[in-house]
């Protein structure tokens, strides 16, 4: 390639502006059908446990506080997930969808992978029921 081929372009590239986006101020765009972070409508789950059971990594499970008062707790591991939304399609109720906005899940420790979505004093109740030691006969 000789000099002067490249001459136009050089002219060309330093009288336009930059392509590179201001990324962590300024936020791209996502597509419509972008798939994110899992969002979860606990007042619409009955806790029929589909979306576990058909979820090929194995990245949500509904636990079951008190089915006759409609009191469940879905914990989703945002680690193990792959983004196929096989869960929505499984939901007949439609508490599930992926959001397009939350779509920045890095983190340091791995306790941020952890997401327990459900009424908060579910979640307290689960959290205090694992925190308790096993009675072990003895």
């Amino acid at each position: 390639m000789k000099i002067g081929s490249m001459f136009k372009e050089i002219v060309v590239s330093f009288f336009s502006p930059p392509v590179t986006e201001n990324y962590p101020f300024e936020k791209p765009k996502t597509a419509n059908r972008f798939r994110g972070k899992l969002a979860f409508n606990s007042s619409k789950c009955t806790g029929c446990n589909l979306c576990s059971k058909d979820c090929p990594a194995n990245a949500i499970e509904i636990i079951i506080i008190d089915r006759a008062a409609k009191r469940f707790v879905a914990r989703y591991n945002v680690d193990r997930c792959i983004y196929c939304a096989q869960c929505i399609q499984s939901c007949k109720f439609k508490c599930l969808d992926l959001s397009k906005d939350d779509w920045e899940l890095a983190a340091l420790q791995k306790g941020h992978f952890e997401v327990n979505y459900g009424k908060e004093e579910d979640i307290v109740t689960l959290l205090e029921r694992f925190a308790q030691p096993k009675n072990e006969p003895g």
